[in-house]
């Protein structure tokens, strides 16, 4: 959808993974690169912006922060976010005690709702639910798993957000907001309301992951790459930013290096003529492009450079891996 991070760089946008059995990761994988359309349900509410129109908003006063996670309003567990609003107006003005996660820390607010307009509210936006457009890295034929994105879905923070379930479905990219130095460009295109393609069972750092019980990719499997086979120097990324069609694009990694957290072990340039043209280089919705270098599957596309769109970074094949596994085993 396509909707973490250095200064200088800005994730792109949702996509799919999913889970290797626990025994041996895969010698061989499907690389995709297909855009799907992304429609994640969270697992809690999420604070996701504040409202500042006239003045600073009661919850951000409180201390609240985006990517907090609502768990609990006066002591009353909340799942959902209309059960939020429902229960601030029960509230009528008192004060809200909102239990929160944040960072995996349980933490208590006390926000003094204001009436806007006949309704009690504290001032925040909230999310229950997430969509957009990311791009599936690679398919299991053997097992039906897949992965997508290379970074987690953070929902505008830094913390990863828990899911309850997902879907991952057919999309077709209609259009392309081209990217410029400041400004990172996105794949547009409807994120529902296409084939069910399979299910977003894990939203990881690393990646999400799946399950699809139809084959994602007709393309032949291809070697895993392992952290030594990988080179700086010329490669492919395999993406789908117009209609449904998979094209091969030059690139080349400019470095090589291990950072595991941040999901940028890998540096890229841009050289396709073609690619230059279409989106001004890597734009949101194309995380999770499959690399491939000397006929193997390296990683995936992960973030932008802000300021310089042609640039960007990407995972290694072998830590999407990782977190699909430790995820199977948990």
């Amino acid at each position: 959808m396509g909707r973490r991070i250095c200064a200088a760089a800005a994730a792109l946008w949702l996509g799919l993974v999913f889970v290797l059995p626990v025994s041996a990761a895969p010698d061989q994988l499907v690389p995709v690169g297909k855009t799907v359309g992304l429609a994640l349900e969270t697992e809690g509410i999420y604070v996701a912006s504040f409202d500042r129109e006239d003045h600073a908003s009661p919850a951000e006063q409180a201390g609240l922060k985006v990517g907090d996670r609502i768990l609990a309003l006066n002591g009353l567990a909340l799942e959902q976010a209309e059960a939020l609003r429902e229960q601030l107006q029960l509230l009528e003005g008192r004060p809200a005690i909102l239990t929160v996660d944040r960072n995996g820390r349980t933490m208590g607010f006390t926000v003094r709702p204001e009436q806007q307009n006949g309704s009690w509210r504290l001032g925040l936006r909230v999310r229950d639910q997430i969509s957009g457009l990311g791009t599936v890295t690679f398919y299991d034929p053997d097992t039906g798993l897949f992965g997508a994105l290379g970074h987690g879905v953070n929902g505008g923070s830094e913390t990863v957000l828990e899911i309850r379930n997902g879907e991952a479905f057919q999309t077709t990219v209609t259009g392309i907001r081209r990217g410029e130095s400041g400004t990172p460009g996105s794949l547009l295109g409807p994120a529902t309301g296409g084939a069910l393609l399979g299910k977003v069972e894990r939203n990881t750092p690393q990646g999400i992951f799946g399950h699809s019980e139809a084959s994602l990719c007709q393309a032949e499997a291809l070697d895993v790459a392992v952290r030594e086979e990988i080179t700086t120097g010329p490669a492919e990324i395999w993406s789908n930013i117009s209609g449904s069609e998979i094209q091969r694009y030059q690139v080349e990694i400019e470095a090589v290096r291990f950072d595991r957290d941040k999901c940028r072990d890998l540096r890229l340039v841009v050289k396709d003529r073609r690619l230059l043209e279409q989106t001004g280089g890597i734009v949101q919705g194309m995380s999770g492009s499959p690399i491939v270098q000397n006929g193997k599957l390296v990683g995936a596309v992960t973030h932008v450079l802000v300021r310089d769109p042609t640039r960007g970074y990407g995972i290694l094949i072998g830590h999407m891996l990782e977190a699909a596994e430790r995820d199977k085993a948990a």
